[in-house]
């Protein structure tokens, strides 16, 4: 207190010799005070700073960790120094500003409040900075904690608010939060989505459900990409179109998401498609077919081991090789199946530890479907897409090499509808094949 007092008089002594018989509660005196007031403050606040930014600048430079540099990028010591006036506000206006006047109690909220918001803009970059240090861990894989920083922002936020409202009404802040309980409905309407993306950010983290660069599908949402963020309301996501969808965080637990997680985890990336054959091709193979089979590479010793155990019935049952009624025989399409077996158990391109099979599945009007089943060992777009179609073309080119045809309906010849309209109503399919 005597420190205090001796610096007010020595203020009022220095008035005194530029402005004789001025008072501490004349207008003028109170101007001259809030003005060294503030220019303190404003000096000390640049000092601070030129201070902070050259000592904090160097240590983080010496330093190893990334942790500092992120405190420095995301301006946490920027923020700290704007601690410095609101202190020196709050500790030299009781000084010099008399008791009675209402400029005392303004500049001391007003510095209050100025601390609570610099304080709370530090912790924001604190928080920035611990989100962007474990994004770069290896934990970050596992489960995100975007959605936890922005509901510890929103606690604090609301923390300054409830302070910074009892401080200007001069209320206690629980009697604030008593009164806030008559607004709860309205409230919990505001905050609904708020209170659903948290609770499903916890679903999410505990069930390690999904992660920011997982590759999802909604259906509902039309929504097929790559997760760019988890928040605690809304989840972005990249797709391959690279535009980008927005949508509820809580979205991820109440609808149908497909993730492909553990496609991307696996050893491999299915293929799973269809060649319809043309039933009317499928026929028993011939001396000349089996010939010309069996100098096929893949199937060689195929053809030999079946050669061999059908004479081997034969003799048995003592059934003569050319009675086709009792007879057994390969088919094309058996055979052309055991090739592509072969085929893609010699494929580098295909991963041999998955499931790998050719089946045929139930006929329909299209003809036999041969279902190709098994798993590529590049999971990369492109290049997936590449071995699947590289596959196929494969498939389609060896069908005739086994006398087999694939299906393909007949009724829709191309250019059909501009070859009528050229000719008129009297065009025939024999006009459009002659054009």
């Amino acid at each position: 207190m005597q420190i205090a007092s001796s610096i007010r008089d020595t203020f009022i002594h220095l008035i005194n010799d530029v402005f004789p018989n001025v008072t501490t509660d004349m207008l003028l005196y109170n101007t001259l005070a809030v003005s060294a007031i503030l220019t303190v403050a404003l000096i000390a606040y640049f000092i601070s700073r030129v201070v902070l930014k050259i000592q904090i600048a160097h240590l983080v430079k010496r330093s190893k960790n990334d942790w500092d540099d992120a405190l420095l990028n995301h301006g946490f010591f920027r923020r700290l120094t704007h601690l410095v006036p609101a202190v020196v506000i709050f500790l030299m206006t009781p000084v010099l500003i008399s008791d009675d006047n209402v400029i005392l109690g303004f500049l001391l909220k007003s510095s209050q409040l100025y601390m609570m918001v610099a304080a709370l803009l530090a912790i924001y970059a604190l928080l920035n900075t611990v989100q962007d240090v474990y994004n770069d861990s290896y934990l970050a894989k596992r489960a995100s904690i975007t959605g936890f920083i922005q509901v510890a922002k929103l606690v604090f936020a609301v923390i300054v608010l409830l302070l910074s409202i009892s401080l200007i009404v001069n209320k206690s802040p629980i009697i604030i939060m008593s009164g806030l309980t008559a607004l709860a409905a309205v409230l919990l309407l505001i905050f609904r989505d708020t209170i659903l993306g948290f609770v499903a950010g916890i679903q999410i983290a505990a069930n390690r459900m999904f992660n920011t660069g997982d590759w999802i599908q909604i259906t509902k949402f039309e929504v097929d990409g790559e997760i760019l963020e988890i928040g605690l309301t809304n989840v972005k996501v990249q797709n391959w179109d690279k535009t980008i969808s927005t949508l509820p965080s809580y979205a991820l637990t109440t609808e149908a998401v497909k993730n492909w997680r553990g496609m991307q985890e696996s050893g491999g990336r299915r293929i799973k498609r269809s060649v319809y054959i043309d039933i009317h091709s499928i026929r028993l193979c011939d001396s000349d077919m089996m010939t010309r089979f069996s100098r096929i590479r893949y199937i060689s010793e195929y053809i030999e081991r079946k050669v061999k155990e059908l004479q081997s019935y034969h003799k048995d049952y003592s059934i003569d090789e050319s009675d086709l009624l009792n007879s057994r025989r390969l088919t094309n399409i058996g055979t052309f199946r055991a090739y592509l077996e072969a085929y893609l158990q010699k494929h580098p391109d295909i991963n041999q530890s998955l499931t790998l099979m050719v089946r045929q599945l139930p006929p329909n009007e299209l003809g036999l479907p041969l279902e190709i089943y098994c798993f590529s060992a590049k999971k990369e777009w492109v290049l997936y897409e590449k071995i699947q179609a590289d596959i196929f073309d494969h498939i389609m080119a060896m069908l005739p090499v086994f006398d087999l045809r694939a299906y393909q309906r007949d009724g829709y010849i191309p250019g059909l509808a501009s070859a009528l309209s050229s000719h008129g109503n009297k065009a025939t399919v024999d006009d459009v094949s002659k054009d």
